[in-house]
């Protein structure tokens, strides 16, 4: 290894006390693999297993904490004990090298399907037509808003995800409060028009993330397992008149810090994205975040684009993150830690191979087909000729 490259294997002690290894994490991926009941699949253990080596945290794709929060096909699911085994079989292949296996819970909301969900899109309000941004997608959907009951189930259905992460040997869990689901849909005025007490106020629209997180933590408390990790992934700005502010954000990483939770995972496109309003409008929303959060002990960790060693490296560097994670980069690239050991960073792709049968893949069908929807048809039939020409493996 380089000698600049180790600042990103130092260990970090999280404020519970739990040390993880190094600064790398594996960002939470979809990959649409799991079976029909949410169970994992040889396909997607394999694709776990591949990317397993070297990095310090591994966060799941994200899990279902309950049928009606079923956002994707082929999603985890964590709500029944029936889920635990194969949630034990992921967690432990996540592990085999040493890393922190974390359980990303998530509830869709509004942007749950409803051919997986029992047909009833939740919401906090009722959002006929309102346009969802999740995932780069909007979707127009036709929501029930959440009742009394309905909310307290949310609340308990995450805390029974984080008993089952617990059995299941996860090291901890990291609440989806990004991408237009649930926890951000009641978060953000753009989707919460309530008036009783779970909206209006940015107090009372930060409620129902609050009471999860307190949840979780005193699931933490009864198990005693104070060295389990909580985490909360968000995303820290919307677009329009309602959307988030970085003030909205920093408030609720404001409250989040004051209850003890491990880290903060500000979900980004570019790990270099400015602030558009509000607080520091101009300013990285990471750096931001990183001075809000100095000297109370909670973790930030940064994402967007770092496709290879060099561009984690200089973020690290940027001194804006505690850790930073890999999307596309570990996607593309499953020996992304052994590049950087090897002293073979430069040789890392930035750009997936086009070949399904590549050796180095190791992707699921499912989400090698959800991949190759990104790529224009006319681009990938002239890169399938140039790379057949140039012997591409």
């Amino acid at each position: 290894m380089k000698e600049k490259f180790k600042p990103l294997f130092e260990a970090y002690t999280f404020n519970n006390g739990t040390t993880v290894k190094n600064r790398l994490a594996i960002a939470p991926l979809t990959h649409w693999s799991a079976d029909s009941d949410g169970h994992a699949t040889s396909a997607e253990l394999a694709y776990l297993k591949a990317r397993a080596h070297g990095f310090g945290l591994f966060i799941s794709a994200a899990m279902a904490v309950s049928r009606e929060g079923i956002a994707f096909t082929g999603q985890p699911a964590a709500y029944r004990d029936v889920d635990e085994d194969s949630m034990a079989k992921r967690a432990a292949v996540m592990k085999r090298e040493g890393a922190l296996a974390i359980a990303q819970l998530q509830h869709g909301g509004a942007a749950a399907l409803t051919t997986l969900n029992g047909g009833v899109a939740f919401a906090p309000s009722l959002l006929d037509d309102q346009k969802i941004d999740t995932l780069g997608t909007k979707l127009k959907v036709k929501t029930e808003a959440l009742t009394e009951e309905g909310i307290q189930k949310v609340i308990h259905d995450f805390a029974y995800a984080t008993e089952l992460a617990i059995r299941a040997g996860f090291d901890g869990i990291e609440l989806h409060g990004a991408n237009g689901y649930l926890l951000q849909q009641f978060f953000s005025a753009k989707t919460n028009r309530r008036t009783d007490d779970w909206g209006g106020t940015l107090e009372k629209r930060m409620r129902l993330p609050l009471a999860v997180t307190d949840a979780v933590m005193e699931v933490r408390k009864r198990m005693n397992r104070p060295d389990f990790i909580i985490g909360y992934r968000l995303t820290p700005e919307e677009p329009g008149e309602n959307g988030l502010t970085m003030d909205d954000t920093l408030t609720l990483i404001d409250a989040l810090a004051d209850k003890g939770v491990q880290y903060i995972h500000m979900s980004l496109h570019g790990f270099y994205n400015k602030a558009r309003r509000g607080a520091g409008a101009g300013v990285p929303r990471l750096q931001l975040a990183k001075e809000r959060l100095e000297g109370r002990g909670m973790a930030l960790i940064g994402v967007g684009g770092l496709r290879t060693p060099d561009m984690a490296l200089e973020a690290y560097n940027s001194h804006m993150a505690d850790f930073v994670a890999i999307g596309l980069g570990v996607l593309v690239n499953p020996n992304f830690v052994t590049l950087i050991e090897t002293g073979k960073e430069n040789k890392a792709r930035k750009i997936p191979n086009i070949f399904r049968d590549a050796a180095y893949h190791q992707l699921p069908e499912p989400m090698w087909n959800q991949m190759m929807t990104f790529v224009p048809k006319g681009a990938l039939r002239f890169a399938t000729i140039v790379g057949k020409l140039l012997g591409w493996k």
